[in-house]
């Protein structure tokens, strides 16, 4: 099961919310996101409830800031996993040293 925490404030900072699974609404948890920690998984962030707007999908890994993952401001607003993502050691030739994130649009 995948893991992620989301911070108010950058560098990890503020109120946090831990998220096991996904979320249609986020809202309720907490107003704005500026860091991320995903523990396990790739995760794919929304801007919007209902998983519309626009998308960042995000590898293991800390984002201390929203710029990190590519954000244009600090709404996300709901979210998914993806374990079936998950690196498969015996298929890796390198190992990944950075987070992976990628934008994509509506």
């Amino acid at each position: 099961m995948g893991k992620i925490i989301f911070y108010e404030d950058r560098n990890f900072q503020g109120r946090h919310y831990e998220c096991s699974s996904d979320c249609a609404d986020l809202s309720p948890y907490f107003s704005r996101c500026n860091s991320m920690r995903v523990m396990s998984d790739w995760w794919v962030m929304y801007e919007r409830p209902n998983y519309m707007g626009y998308q960042y999908v995000l590898s293991r890994g800390e984002y201390p800031d929203y710029q990190r993952w590519m954000g244009f401001n600090d709404n996300i607003r709901s979210c998914r996993s993806y374990p079936h993502l998950q690196d498969n050691q015996n298929d890796m030739k390198a190992k990944q040293e950075e987070p992976i994130a990628i934008y994509c649009s509506e």
